[in-house]
Protein backbone atom coordinates (compact mmCIF):
# COMPACT_ATOMS: atom_id res chain seq x y z
CA UNK A 1 0.00 0.00 0.00
CA UNK A 2 1.12 3.68 -0.55
CA UNK A 3 3.73 4.89 1.69
CA UNK A 4 3.79 7.89 4.24
CA UNK A 5 5.43 9.53 0.91
CA UNK A 6 2.35 9.44 -1.81
CA UNK A 7 -0.02 10.65 1.05
CA UNK A 8 1.97 13.09 2.02
CA UNK A 9 3.25 14.62 -1.33
CA UNK A 10 -1.14 14.05 -2.84
CA UNK A 11 -2.46 15.69 0.16
CA UNK A 12 0.07 18.66 0.53
CA UNK A 13 0.20 19.20 -3.78
CA UNK A 14 -3.65 19.11 -3.75
CA UNK A 15 -3.73 21.71 -0.59
CA UNK A 16 -0.99 24.42 -2.45
CA UNK A 17 -3.19 24.41 -5.36
CA UNK A 18 -6.11 25.17 -3.49
CA UNK A 19 -3.97 28.10 -1.89
CA UNK A 20 -3.11 29.41 -5.00
CA UNK A 21 -6.22 29.63 -6.64
CA UNK A 22 -8.16 31.04 -3.76
CA UNK A 23 -5.25 33.69 -3.04
CA UNK A 24 -4.71 32.28 0.60
CA UNK A 25 -8.14 31.53 1.57
CA UNK A 26 -7.10 27.90 2.04
CA UNK A 27 -4.27 28.37 4.33
CA UNK A 28 -0.90 26.76 4.93
CA UNK A 29 -2.77 25.71 8.35
CA UNK A 30 -5.28 24.08 5.83
CA UNK A 31 -2.99 22.34 3.54
CA UNK A 32 -1.22 20.96 7.27
CA UNK A 33 -4.63 19.81 9.04
CA UNK A 34 -5.24 18.09 5.79
CA UNK A 35 -1.98 16.47 4.94
CA UNK A 36 -1.66 15.56 8.55
CA UNK A 37 -5.10 13.69 7.93
CA UNK A 38 -5.15 12.15 4.66
CA UNK A 39 -1.40 10.25 6.08
CA UNK A 40 -1.85 9.66 9.77
CA UNK A 41 -5.63 10.31 9.87
CA UNK A 42 -6.84 6.39 9.51
CA UNK A 43 -3.93 4.80 10.48
CA UNK A 44 -3.67 6.31 13.62
CA UNK A 45 -5.83 2.55 14.34
CA UNK A 46 -2.57 0.55 15.39
CA UNK A 47 -2.53 3.18 18.03
CA UNK A 48 -5.90 2.86 18.79
CA UNK A 49 -5.44 -1.22 18.91
CA UNK A 50 -2.63 -0.76 21.33
CA UNK A 51 -5.47 1.29 23.31
CA UNK A 52 -8.09 -1.00 23.33
CA UNK A 53 -5.62 -3.56 24.11
CA UNK A 54 -5.49 -3.00 27.71
CA UNK A 55 -9.60 -3.60 28.00
CA UNK A 56 -9.59 -6.94 25.76
CA UNK A 57 -7.73 -7.70 22.77
CA UNK A 58 -10.56 -8.77 20.47
CA UNK A 59 -11.58 -4.90 21.35
CA UNK A 60 -8.67 -2.96 20.34
CA UNK A 61 -8.75 -5.15 16.80
CA UNK A 62 -12.30 -4.05 16.43
CA UNK A 63 -11.61 -0.12 17.36
CA UNK A 64 -8.75 -0.37 14.51
CA UNK A 65 -11.05 -1.79 12.13
CA UNK A 66 -13.69 1.01 12.70
CA UNK A 67 -11.12 3.62 12.70
CA UNK A 68 -9.20 2.65 9.83
CA UNK A 69 -12.41 3.27 7.60
CA UNK A 70 -13.11 6.13 5.63
CA UNK A 71 -16.51 7.26 7.15
CA UNK A 72 -15.81 5.59 10.80
CA UNK A 73 -12.82 7.77 11.46
CA UNK A 74 -14.45 11.08 11.14
CA UNK A 75 -17.44 10.05 13.19
CA UNK A 76 -15.18 8.21 16.07
CA UNK A 77 -12.48 11.09 16.38
CA UNK A 78 -13.66 13.94 14.48
CA UNK A 79 -14.94 15.69 17.48
CA UNK A 80 -11.51 15.29 19.88
CA UNK A 81 -8.88 15.47 16.68
CA UNK A 82 -10.79 18.91 15.25
CA UNK A 83 -10.70 20.35 19.03
CA UNK A 84 -6.80 19.73 19.29
CA UNK A 85 -6.45 21.10 15.38
CA UNK A 86 -8.03 23.95 16.34
CA UNK A 87 -6.13 24.25 19.44
CA UNK A 88 -2.86 23.34 17.83
CA UNK A 89 -3.63 25.87 14.82
CA UNK A 90 -4.17 28.81 17.26
CA UNK A 91 -0.56 27.96 19.10
CA UNK A 92 1.00 28.09 15.40
CA UNK A 93 -0.27 31.46 14.74
CA UNK A 94 0.39 33.31 17.93
CA UNK A 95 3.56 31.46 18.20
CA UNK A 96 4.39 32.91 15.10
CA UNK A 97 6.18 29.30 13.56
CA UNK A 98 3.04 28.66 10.58
CA UNK A 99 1.04 31.47 8.50
CA UNK A 100 -2.25 31.59 8.12
CA UNK A 101 -2.22 34.35 5.83
CA UNK A 102 -5.73 35.87 6.77
CA UNK A 103 -4.11 35.86 10.64
CA UNK A 104 -6.98 34.02 11.84
CA UNK A 105 -6.62 30.52 13.23
CA UNK A 106 -8.79 27.10 11.80
CA UNK A 107 -12.05 27.40 13.98
CA UNK A 108 -13.43 23.23 14.91
CA UNK A 109 -15.89 23.01 12.05
CA UNK A 110 -12.79 23.89 9.54
CA UNK A 111 -10.53 21.00 11.46
CA UNK A 112 -13.83 18.65 10.99
CA UNK A 113 -14.09 19.30 7.50
CA UNK A 114 -10.44 18.90 6.35
CA UNK A 115 -10.13 16.00 8.77
CA UNK A 116 -12.93 13.65 6.74
CA UNK A 117 -11.40 15.27 3.64
CA UNK A 118 -8.06 13.65 4.44
CA UNK A 119 -9.53 10.50 5.61
CA UNK A 120 -11.43 9.88 1.99
CA UNK A 121 -8.17 11.13 0.29
CA UNK A 122 -6.16 8.76 2.06
CA UNK A 123 -8.48 5.74 0.67
CA UNK A 124 -8.33 6.99 -2.92
CA UNK A 125 -4.59 6.07 -2.33
CA UNK A 126 -5.60 2.83 -0.49
CA UNK A 127 -8.24 1.29 -2.65
CA UNK A 128 -6.49 1.69 -5.76
CA UNK A 129 -2.92 0.60 -4.59
CA UNK A 130 -2.87 -1.79 -2.01
CA UNK A 131 -4.08 -5.43 -1.34
CA UNK A 132 -1.96 -6.19 -4.83
CA UNK A 133 -5.02 -4.49 -6.58
CA UNK A 134 -7.58 -6.80 -5.11
CA UNK A 135 -8.72 -4.59 -2.30
CA UNK A 136 -12.54 -4.38 -2.14
CA UNK A 137 -13.08 -1.15 -3.32
CA UNK A 138 -11.18 -1.60 -6.09
CA UNK A 139 -12.61 -5.41 -6.96
CA UNK A 140 -16.27 -4.22 -7.12
CA UNK A 141 -15.47 -1.01 -9.13
CA UNK A 142 -14.07 -3.64 -11.82
CA UNK A 143 -16.94 -5.30 -11.41
CA UNK A 144 -19.45 -3.26 -12.63
CA UNK A 145 -17.56 -3.33 -16.37
CA UNK A 146 -17.94 -6.48 -18.71
CA UNK A 147 -15.25 -8.92 -18.55
CA UNK A 148 -17.24 -11.91 -19.56
CA UNK A 149 -16.25 -11.65 -23.72
CA UNK A 150 -16.51 -8.98 -26.11
CA UNK A 151 -19.74 -6.90 -24.63
CA UNK A 152 -22.48 -6.70 -27.13
CA UNK A 153 -23.29 -3.28 -28.47
CA UNK A 154 -27.10 -2.62 -27.06
CA UNK A 155 -29.17 0.08 -29.15
CA UNK A 156 -31.07 1.60 -26.21
CA UNK A 157 -27.36 1.91 -24.27
CA UNK A 158 -26.46 3.38 -27.32
CA UNK A 159 -29.42 5.79 -27.38
CA UNK A 160 -29.69 6.60 -23.45
CA UNK A 161 -25.81 7.04 -23.16
CA UNK A 162 -25.13 9.50 -26.13
CA UNK A 163 -28.42 11.74 -24.79
CA UNK A 164 -27.10 11.81 -21.87
CA UNK A 165 -23.40 13.20 -23.01
CA UNK A 166 -25.14 15.29 -25.15
CA UNK A 167 -27.01 16.87 -22.91
CA UNK A 168 -24.09 17.72 -20.14
CA UNK A 169 -22.38 19.16 -23.29
CA UNK A 170 -25.52 21.19 -24.55
CA UNK A 171 -26.81 22.25 -21.13
CA UNK A 172 -22.98 23.49 -20.35
CA UNK A 173 -22.68 25.45 -23.58
CA UNK A 174 -26.40 27.08 -22.34
CA UNK A 175 -25.39 27.98 -19.08
CA UNK A 176 -22.20 29.10 -19.81
CA UNK A 177 -23.17 31.09 -23.05
CA UNK A 178 -22.51 35.16 -23.81
CA UNK A 179 -24.16 36.74 -21.69
CA UNK A 180 -24.44 41.06 -21.23
CA UNK A 181 -24.34 40.53 -17.45
CA UNK A 182 -23.00 37.06 -16.33
CA UNK A 183 -22.13 35.80 -12.92
CA UNK A 184 -19.48 33.39 -12.73
CA UNK A 185 -20.47 32.02 -9.11
CA UNK A 186 -24.43 31.33 -10.58
CA UNK A 187 -23.20 29.81 -13.87
CA UNK A 188 -20.57 27.42 -11.85
CA UNK A 189 -23.38 26.41 -9.33
CA UNK A 190 -25.52 25.92 -12.63
CA UNK A 191 -23.36 23.76 -14.02
CA UNK A 192 -22.13 21.94 -11.04
CA UNK A 193 -25.87 21.14 -10.74
CA UNK A 194 -25.96 19.82 -14.25
CA UNK A 195 -23.36 17.34 -13.78
CA UNK A 196 -24.99 15.95 -10.35
CA UNK A 197 -28.12 15.68 -12.58
CA UNK A 198 -26.62 13.87 -15.34
CA UNK A 199 -24.17 11.72 -13.36
CA UNK A 200 -27.27 10.34 -10.85
CA UNK A 201 -29.26 9.34 -14.43
CA UNK A 202 -25.78 7.69 -15.87
CA UNK A 203 -25.31 5.77 -12.34
CA UNK A 204 -29.00 5.36 -12.72
CA UNK A 205 -29.05 3.86 -16.19
CA UNK A 206 -25.68 1.35 -15.37
CA UNK A 207 -27.27 0.31 -11.70
CA UNK A 208 -30.29 -0.57 -13.69
CA UNK A 209 -28.70 -2.70 -16.22
CA UNK A 210 -25.99 -4.61 -13.98
CA UNK A 211 -28.07 -5.22 -10.50
CA UNK A 212 -31.66 -4.83 -12.00
CA UNK A 213 -32.03 -6.35 -15.19
CA UNK A 214 -32.32 -10.02 -15.48
CA UNK A 215 -30.05 -11.89 -17.10
CA UNK A 216 -27.64 -8.74 -16.51
CA UNK A 217 -26.53 -6.63 -19.58
CA UNK A 218 -23.46 -4.51 -20.67
CA UNK A 219 -24.65 -0.43 -19.15
CA UNK A 220 -21.80 1.14 -21.55
CA UNK A 221 -20.11 -1.51 -23.23
CA UNK A 222 -17.08 -3.05 -21.69
CA UNK A 223 -16.50 -0.08 -19.39
CA UNK A 224 -16.74 -0.10 -15.73
CA UNK A 225 -18.14 3.48 -15.70
CA UNK A 226 -20.71 2.91 -12.20
CA UNK A 227 -17.77 2.15 -10.37
CA UNK A 228 -15.37 4.73 -11.90
CA UNK A 229 -18.59 7.50 -10.96
CA UNK A 230 -19.01 6.65 -7.33
CA UNK A 231 -15.31 5.70 -6.59
CA UNK A 232 -14.21 9.28 -8.15
CA UNK A 233 -17.13 10.98 -6.28
CA UNK A 234 -16.77 9.60 -3.19
CA UNK A 235 -12.93 9.68 -2.92
CA UNK A 236 -11.26 12.49 -5.53
CA UNK A 237 -14.11 15.00 -6.13
CA UNK A 238 -15.81 15.09 -2.17
CA UNK A 239 -12.91 15.11 -0.37
CA UNK A 240 -11.65 18.46 -2.66
CA UNK A 241 -15.77 20.40 -1.76
CA UNK A 242 -14.99 19.95 1.72
CA UNK A 243 -11.62 21.64 1.21
CA UNK A 244 -13.01 23.98 -0.64
CA UNK A 245 -16.03 24.55 2.12
CA UNK A 246 -13.33 24.85 4.76
CA UNK A 247 -11.70 27.89 3.46
CA UNK A 248 -12.12 30.92 5.20
CA UNK A 249 -14.37 33.75 4.02
CA UNK A 250 -13.93 35.94 1.99
CA UNK A 251 -15.14 39.07 4.18
CA UNK A 252 -11.17 38.62 5.85
CA UNK A 253 -8.37 40.45 5.34
CA UNK A 254 -6.70 38.13 3.21
CA UNK A 255 -3.36 38.92 1.30
CA UNK A 256 -3.74 39.07 -2.61
CA UNK A 257 -0.85 36.12 -4.02
CA UNK A 258 1.39 37.46 -7.46
CA UNK A 259 -0.26 35.83 -10.22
Amino acid sequence: MPGPGPHLMYAMGSGLALTRLSHGRFSPHHTLTYTINAFFGPDIGSFSLWLGSFFTHSFGSSLADAIHDPFYYSLILGFPLCVLYSWLSKVLLHKGLLDSVSGVPLTKRQCFLLLSAGSLSHFFLDHLFEENGHSSMYTWVLSTGWWKNRAPINPDAVVVVGFLCTCLIAGFIYINRVKPIKSSRNQSYQSAKLILIVASLYCLWCASQIYWVNPRRAAVGEEADLGILVFMATYFFLPHCLCIMSMNPKDHDVEQLPL
